[in-house]
């Protein structure tokens, strides 16, 4: 029988999909124990442990005696680089079947939120002609890396957490615009809706989808359970949420019983 020394020097799970299965048993679960993880993953609890403070330092989670909470509302929100470098895998799946979603007319008008899931859609716009506007710095920065152009860039105050342009001036210039489709980030998502822990944030999501045909969530499974400070989109208001296979069956349930499509890449 391998010990736990054996199982540390060759792990059965890469860190970050651990990391990334950690993060939806905390969401849906409620709680996680270091040592129902360590059974789980079949390795020693030091690797868990160590698991759990790294989550808790990138803002993910909140570690308790003997395992970790969600965090909600009021928690730290993870920063821009960690989001990043968080379900990587999840992320460009989920992107490849957002891209089915773009429009096919060369004359249509995409808005792109901020966010480290609706980036990965970049490569996907590229020789499309489509008319793009984003309040996301880096998203903004991505597009010119791919040459798709024309890109409009909303004014704005920057939020150097997320990179994102907030403000009475972004909800205004929002606020003149009508495009085809709209894709989005969220921090949670659940009965109360699609929600970000930053009240400015939110009010550009919300006239991003008050403004647009359709409305379209790109977020892994962690975020399902998870509600945060401020409610940008009731579920009502989306039309489509791309997410994970590792959506929870009830989270499944209740998006599509409030007639989301969903579609788990």
């Amino acid at each position: 029988m391998p010990t736990a020394q054996t199982r540390e020097l060759t792990p059965q799970m890469y860190a970050e999909e651990r990391h990334r299965q950690i993060l939806q048993a905390c969401a849906s679960d409620g709680r996680v124990s270091v040592s129902g993880l360590a059974a789980r993953f079949d390795v020693a609890t030091e690797t868990i442990r160590r698991d759990l403070d790294a989550l808790d330092r990138r803002g993910l989670i909140r570690r308790v005696h003997g395992g970790a909470i969600p965090r909600l509302d009021g928690d730290i929100e993870p920063d821009l680089r960690t989001r990043l470098t968080t379900n990587t895998e999840a992320k460009h799946r989920i992107a490849a079947a957002a891209a089915d979603f773009l429009p096919t007319d060369p004359d249509a008008s995409v808005v792109l939120d901020a966010g480290s899931t609706v980036v990965e859609l970049v490569p996907y716009l590229a020789g499309r002609g489509l008319r793009v506007a984003t309040h996301g710095l880096d998203i903004a920065q991505a597009l010119l890396d791919a040459d798709v152009e024309p890109v409009d860039i909303l004014p704005g105050r920057l939020r150097g957490r997320t990179h994102a342009a907030v403000g009475a001036d972004t909800v205004r210039a929002l606020s003149r615009l009508h495009p085809d489709t709209v894709f989005l980030g969220c921090n949670g998502m659940g009965a109360a809706g699609f929600t970000t822990p930053d009240p400015d944030e939110a009010s550009a999501k919300s006239a991003m989808v008050a403004q647009s045909s359709r409305r379209i969530v790109m977020a892994d499974a962690s975020k399902a359970g998870l509600t945060q400070f401020v409610t940008f989109a009731e579920l009502a208001d989306i039309d489509v949420l791309v997410t994970d296979t590792a959506l929870p069956a009830s989270s499944l349930q209740l998006f599509e019983h409030s007639g989301i499509e969903v579609v788990r890449a």
